[in-house]
């Protein structure tokens, strides 16, 4: 189970004051211009993926709006931009994940290890979000 940069930092503060008798302050923002510690870092690099993620999300809808606009003209025959779509997704999330696990090999057992994992899967998303934008403008747009 993933438990979230952010949410393990917080969890280790209130432990760490539970634990001495500290008062628990709340959490200070995290500034991911400038990030500090490397659980910043990871947490940065995590929003930076899911901000992509959010992206991909909206424009997959606009690419798949338009392949069924292509699949509504088309012949009975020649129809399957949807679908096409729909199963190159799917195949695309796991080359993704399973690509972006090998970076995190670089840095395996340490705590940077999540770092390199999610900036990749940001990277190779905001690349994806490219391709269906074109998809989604059609030929000539």
């Amino acid at each position: 189970m993933k438990v979230q940069a952010k949410a393990l930092a917080c969890l280790a503060g209130t432990a760490l004051a539970v634990l001495t008798g500290a008062p628990v302050k709340a959490q200070t923002a995290i500034d991911c211009a400038n990030p500090v510690s490397q659980v910043e870092m990871t947490y940065c690099a995590e929003q930076d993926w899911l901000e992509a993620d959010a992206a991909l999300n909206t424009v997959y809808g606009l690419a798949m709006a338009k392949m069924r606009e292509t699949d509504g003209y088309l012949p009975d025959n020649l129809k399957g931009a949807a679908n096409a779509l729909r199963d190159a997704q799917r195949a695309w999330i796991p080359y993704r994940d399973k690509a972006c696990a090998a970076y995190g090999y670089l840095a395996r057992g340490g705590t940077l290890e999540p770092q390199p994992i999610y900036s990749c899967r940001a990277d190779l998303t905001r690349s994806r979000v490219g391709e269906l934008e074109e998809l989604a403008g059609g030929l000539g747009n």
